[in-house]
Parts: structure tokens; sequence; C-alpha cells
């Protein structure tokens, strides 16, 4: 009974990890108190302390356990959080920052392994797709609601948002110490050397290599409007003269974003029956694609628009194929492996902006023909990578294969 019980908690348990309230502000938050400089600093050290920790916490949830990792990434969020609404000094807002960087680390990868193995040991194995797509949902709302009600928050006071947040991971906490975990011994009395077997063995595996891969381009192409998205809407608020309400606007904008994804995935298993898994999972990559390349095309306040699509294709694709992959990864490295996936989806991601940046303009705002040009050549490349996919899922049987009685 426990079991059932972790699987109906588990959607509560991402929708209180997604209420964010201080996502629409937090660039504000940081330059108010700082600079603009120190909070794209403040942002990288987020992301170190993510990439660092991205596969020891995969190894740690492996060894130790599901449960555990999820109190530590909680515990993690709600210390960082209260570090960045006392913080005062940048070495209070970057400890804030490493701690929320390592809650996240702790937590990806661990979430998903978890409601996997509940279902697989309640015998509701076969429910993966279904169960994937409701906590995805609830994930939603909780960004949806947290942006545009953070962005309140913030016109009353600067601090409320990340208190408010920090109150969510409370919540969190307590709903993880209510879970429990199937047993996996076996699979914490595994050695170093057996457990890295099972790793390359899974890194090897033709269709969880294809995710891989598909799974890397699309992190990368799914944070590109994320990043080069903002010079559009920072012009477009001083154009129509409201800067001073951008925290509530960019509230909005998110929240108007997670809620078009919702209503994407109420057509996601219709469409999955309809196109079939491989089908699905391209067009979604595809979709991508365009968002950047429209992008590209059109520097005007239209684009904003576009902007709102951008987690539609994670809508169309992320729950299933987890839902693919979990089956076909053992206990022992399952956490690892996909703590690695995202690992590589931050490295390559990181690698190519290097790569753009050095044919940009070095002083200055960004100029619009460089920033048109740069999503232009990954708009390119990415219709290369979605061709080359296309025909390597002809030779890999990314469709699970029907039971039979």
């Amino acid at each position: 009974m426990s079991h059932h019980r972790t699987i109906a908690l588990i959607p509560w348990f991402q929708f209180f990890n997604s209420l964010l309230f201080w996502q629409a502000v937090w660039f504000l938050y940081f330059q108010a108190k700082l600079s603009g400089a120190e909070a794209i600093v403040l942002y990288s050290v987020y992301d170190i302390s993510t990439t660092v920790l991205e596969v020891p916490s995969g190894y740690f949830s492996d060894r130790i356990g599901r449960r555990a990792t999820l109190l530590l990434s909680a515990a993690c969020y709600l210390l960082g959080c209260l570090a960045l609404a006392v913080g005062a000094s940048f070495g209070m807002f970057a400890l804030g920052q490493s701690l929320i960087g390592a809650g996240s680390a702790f937590k990806s990868g661990t979430d998903s392994s978890l409601l996997f193995e509940s279902l697989q040991a309640t015998g509701r194995a076969d429910e993966v797709e279904a169960q994937e797509l409701r906590a995805w949902r609830f994930s939603l709302a909780g960004f949806a609601m947290s942006a545009l009600i953070g962005g309140a928050m913030s016109l009353h006071s600067v601090t409320l948002p990340f208190y408010a947040t920090a109150a969510s991971f409370a919540v969190a906490f307590v709903l993880v110490l209510l879970m429990a975990e199937p047993a996996r011994q076996e699979a914490r009395a595994q050695s170093l050397r057996s457990q890295i077997a099972a790793l390359k063995s899974a890194l090897l595996h033709p269709v969880l290599a294809w995710f891989f891969v598909l799974t890397v381009l699309m992190y990368a192409f799914s944070h590109l409007p994320f990043v080069f998205g903002q010079p559009f809407i920072l012009t477009a608020l001083d154009g129509l003269g409201i800067a001073a309400q951008a925290p509530l606007v960019s509230g909005a904008v998110t929240c108007v974003m997670m809620l078009l994804s919702g209503v994407a995935s109420l057509f996601a298993v219709r469409m999955r029956h309809a196109l079939g898994l491989p089908v699905l999972v391209l067009l979604a990559f595809g979709l991508q694609i365009t968002l950047v390349g429209a992008l590209a095309l059109s520097t005007s306040v239209l684009v904003i628009g576009v902007l709102l699509l951008r987690i539609v294709p994670d809508s169309l694709a992320y729950p299933f194929i987890l839902a693919r992959i979990q089956p076909l990864l053992e206990s022992g490295t399952r956490a690892t492996y996909l703590s690695l996936k995202s690992l590589g989806g931050k490295v390559f991601f990181a690698a190519t902006l290097f790569l753009a940046a050095t044919s940009a303009q070095q002083a200055g705002v960004l100029p619009a023909a460089d920033l048109q040009r740069i999503l232009g050549w990954y708009a390119v490349a990415g219709l290369a990578c979605l061709g080359l996919l296309a025909l390597a899922a002809t030779r890999v049987q990314i469709t699970p294969p029907q039971k039979t009685e």
C-alpha cells in the first residue's frame, strides 16, 4: 500500500518543486542588490553547481537510495532560497545559488527512477507513460501558477517570492518523508566495476544511445529561446514604455508558456498513438528547430508569441522518452544514466554557446545581425541532426515491442 501512496504523492512532489515564485524576478533581484554583471556570474554559479554534481548525485541515488536523495534535494533547495532571501552580499547569494544547483542535481533522474520502481513494485509498470505525463502536467501547473503569482509578489516585496519558494520546498520535504522506496538491496550491493559495466552497456544500447543523442540535442534547442529570447522581450517592453512592470510581464509570459504546454500535453497521448513514438519525438525536435528558425528570421515584437511555444515540444516528447528508456535501465545505474544524459545536454549546450560567442561582437550589446546569424546556424545544424536521427530511427527499434499474450 505504501508504494501506491508513493505513486500518488510524486505528482504533488513535482508540483511543489515547480512552485518557483522567484523564476520571473531572480535576475532583476540580483541586479538590484548587486549588478548586472554579478547577476550573470550568479547564474553561472548555479549552472556550475548543477553540472559538477549531476553524475555524482545520480551515483548517490543508485547507491544510497531514492528517498534519501530527494530529501537532500528538497533541503538544499529550501536552504538555498532562504540564503537568497536574507542575502546582502555576493558570497551569500553565491551560496544560495550553489545550494539550489545542488538541489536540482540531486532531484535529476531520481524522481523519475522512484516513480518507475514504485510502479514496478506494485505491478503497474505498464502505466509508466500515463504516470510520467501526469507528473509532467503537475509540474507545468506549478510553474505556470508560481510565475504569475511570483511576479505580483515582487511588486510588494522583492524577497517574498524567495520565502514563498522556500515554503513550497518545505512541503516537498514532508511529502518525501511520507513516501516509501522499493527494496533495491541487490543494486546497492553491486561493485563499482559492475556498475560501470552496466552503465557502459546502457550507453551502447542502440535504443538508449538514440534517445541519449536526441535528448542532448533537445535540451540545447529548448534553452536557445530562453537565452536569446531575453533581448527580444526587453526591447519590446522598453518600446511599450512598461519597463517598470517587467517582473509582472515576465511572469505572465512564463505562465502562458506553461499553460500552452499543458494544453499540448492533453493531446500528447492521442498523438503518440496516431503517429507512433519515433515520429512524435522527431516532430517535437523539429518544432524546436522551427522556433529557433523563427527567432533567426525576425526581431519584431511578434517573436514573443513564438517564445510562448517554447515548452510545447517537451510536453510532446519528454514523458514518453522517460517511459521508453526506464524499462531498459538497470536499477543499479538508472539514476546515474539519467544524470549523465542531463549532464550531456548541459555540456553540449555550453560548448555550442561558447563557439557561437566567438563569432559575435565582443563589446556592447549583441547586435541583431549577430544574433540572427548565430540562431540561423543553429537552425541549419538542427535540421542536419534531425535528418540523421530520422535515418537512424529506421534501423533502431524505437517503438517498444508489443506484448504477446
